[in-house]
């Protein structure tokens, strides 16, 4: 007697790329996992996070009022419901719009995933609080920093590519192709006005002082480097440009 294959539950991680697709069918450039947010998306100026549950429980609650002393714009993103014409449900939405939160639905079906906005976060009439400037001057550095998307929202326990990281990556696969260099031969490879901060830092372990303002690579870094293949070819690519 067969026996009938239970499906895998699911995930946070599961609900990112149909709504990271949502968005960008807007125009938004869409980021994951920036300053604790599983999503922030940006417009025109505009930012938006997004943070991913599957299901509404105080948690996420907590979670996404405590983004939106970063924008206005704050949405919860869950699986679509079969029962939204409970009582519960009804009891659910209302909380969130009375905590001022939108609602993206996202329902996997045979023919993939899709996602619905049901409701669009609704200021009270009250003058709605002042944004904390420098949280949100954070997250939009830490936007313009990345030179790409590499992170899955709502993925946990993992290596983030940060705008910090990735600058630091460049740096090594610098020192890796060239051999030890000046500072000032770094920022010639475009690694940024953080060169000498990443280099003095050495968060990572992965640089070594030659002499003084000329910088290697250490063994970790060399070995480090294998593990973000995607970031190293677009560096390789860059470095490969200079004369």
């Amino acid at each position: 007697m067969s026996r009938t294959k239970k499906p895998s539950p699911l995930l946070e991680a599961d609900l990112y790329a149909p709504v990271k697709t949502y968005l960008e069918a807007q125009g938004y450039a869409v980021q994951a996992e920036v300053a604790h947010c599983d999503i922030v998306a940006q417009k025109d100026g505009e930012l938006l996070v997004v943070e991913l549950k599957t299901s509404i429980n105080l948690t996420l609650l907590i979670q996404a009022t405590a983004r939106q002393a970063i924008t206005n714009s704050v949405y919860v993103a869950i699986p679509a419901s079969a029962n939204r014409r409970s009582r519960q449900w009804r009891g659910t939405t209302a909380i969130l719009r009375r905590l001022q939160l939108g609602l993206l639905l996202v329902n996997f079906g045979p023919l993939g995933a899709s996602v619905k906005k049901d409701f669009d976060p609704v200021l009270a009439p009250a003058p709605a609080k002042a944004k904390n400037k420098k949280q949100q001057a954070a997250v939009v550095r830490e936007l313009d920093g990345r030179s790409a998307s590499y992170n899955i929202g709502g993925m946990h326990q993992q290596k983030l590519i940060t705008a910090y990281r990735e600058n630091a990556i460049h740096i090594a696969c610098c020192l890796q192709h060239a051999g030890p260099l000046s500072t000032r031969q770094l920022r010639d490879f475009h690694t940024g006005d953080r060169t000498l901060r990443i280099l003095s830092d050495n968060h990572y372990g992965w640089f070594e002082r030659i002499s003084r303002g000329v910088y290697g690579l250490t063994a970790l870094g060399a070995s480090e480097l294998s593990n973000y293949p995607d970031i190293c070819q677009r560096a390789l690519a860059l470095i490969r440009q200079q004369p």
